[in-house]
């Protein structure tokens, strides 16, 4: 049952991402998450402001085609992750760590595009019932 209501909240905190919904995020998260990820560059970082500059930065704006192009709306993000593979370890009823291949579907340059990384979440279970994720780590997978 734990272990099943993890991977449910693992994938909301995967479509918070996807779809750039800090607030989402921020209220998943622990304040003193820590991760290693290719961002880090081999860092380890504690803190919510690293991951909060990604979900926050401007969105990149490409030159116009046309004149009437810049009034154009901008388009909505359009992405997509999917845990492949997933394993949940319960050490004790406190602790989840959540292991899997994550696949990112996302558009670049017009063209859809899949990048794989391996992931690894903790979640702690708070004394209030509610879990939240505490740490990961994330490698990307070259082709």
């Amino acid at each position: 049952m734990a272990a099943q209501e993890v991977l449910a909240l693992n994938q909301k905190l995967l479509a918070a991402i996807g779809a750039g919904d800090y607030a989402t995020y921020e209220s998943m998260c622990d304040p003193s998450l820590t991760c290693f990820e290719p961002e880090a560059k081999g860092h380890l970082v504690e803190g919510m402001d690293f991951h909060k500059y990604y979900f926050t930065m401007p969105p990149a704006t490409p030159a116009p085609a046309a004149a009437d192009a810049a009034a154009a709306p901008p388009s909505k993000k359009h992405v997509l992750n999917t845990m492949s593979s997933p394993h949940v370890r319960l050490v004790g009823d406190r602790c989840a760590v959540v292991s899997y291949i994550r696949l990112t579907q996302k558009m670049v340059s017009g063209a859809p595009v899949t990048v794989q990384a391996e992931e690894t979440r903790v979640w702690e279970k708070q004394a209030d019932g509610r879990w939240l994720h505490v740490h990961m780590h994330r490698s990307v997978v070259p082709w």
